[in-house]
């Protein structure tokens, strides 16, 4: 079982003391909200799409340490990034906490530091929140005809 220490690491404190875009879009495409019952954690996020990307992003946090880490790694790199792309990383995600599955590697890297989560469970829902608020705003975005929706595959 991993120690505390190594959840609660300086790189993470130093991730969720810096959230990059943490501010709502004026305009969004589509806007989702996810909340965790269990620690009370709440995010919320906004997209714009275009060109088979996320094209803007904004976001919400509040949220316990570990979700305003994984949210500061999404705010940094998502804008570019490809709806089928981000699914993947999500899913990478779920496999590393859930089933010790490998840690997201390229640019999501910094995800990784969130690996000793995987031995608290209690803790996968908050760690989670920042990907199940962009997937529920993708799949709106695909019911509008914006992105393409999720599937059972992917999720």
């Amino acid at each position: 079982m991993a120690d505390l220490d190594d959840i609660y690491n300086q790189r993470i404190f130093e991730l969720a003391a810096d959230i990059p875009r943490a501010h709502r879009l004026e305009h969004p495409d589509v806007s989702a909200r996810a909340h965790s019952k269990l620690c009370g954690s709440t995010i919320e996020v906004d997209l714009k799409l275009g060109g088979g990307r996320i094209t803007d992003f904004g976001q919400t946090v509040k949220a316990c340490l570990l979700g305003q880490a994984s949210a500061a790694v999404v705010g940094r790199e998502i804008v570019g990034t490809e709806p089928k792309e981000f699914r993947a990383v999500a899913a990478a995600m779920r496999r590393m906490l859930k089933a010790g599955g490998p840690r997201p590697e390229g640019r999501w890297a910094d995800l990784g530091l969130l690996q000793p989560v995987k031995d608290y469970p209690h803790r996968h829902a908050s760690t989670l929140l920042i990907f199940e608020a962009v997937e529920r705003a993708l799949d709106q975005a695909g019911e509008a005809g914006h992105a393409e929706p999720s599937t059972a595959a992917e999720a």
